[in-house]
């Protein structure tokens, strides 16, 4: 009875590291990605730092951790009145940074 309580709990903690949890806001579908060359006309409107959890008892998917980062920094982006963003380099243990724009 232990073993397969012990399992329920193992199978749900892996179904649960897979799931993304955050939600693009309305106002950060409007954000789109671009790189340094793609906004040298455009105005910056500030910096946002990002974090999430990369690893719930056992690391989750280097994906998911990237399209949360991603999410969160289209969401912040645009409250701060962004409709771009570029990293400023690779995520790390679940942080990345980005720059924010106004192109449009």
């Amino acid at each position: 009875m232990m073993r397969q309580l012990l399992i329920v709990m193992t199978l749900q903690i892996l179904v649960l590291g897979g799931c993304t949890w955050i939600k693009l806001t309305e106002g950060g579908a409007t954000v789109s990605t671009a790189t340094e060359a793609d906004v040298v006309n455009c105005q910056k409107v500030g910096m946002v730092s990002t974090n999430t959890k990369d690893k719930l008892v056992v690391n989750r998917s280097d994906s998911k951790v990237r399209e949360e980062l991603l999410v969160l920094a289209r969401n912040e982006a645009a409250r701060l009145g962004g409709d771009t963003i570029v990293a400023q380099g690779p995520p790390r243990a679940g942080e990345q940074d980005f720059a924010a724009y106004r192109c449009r």
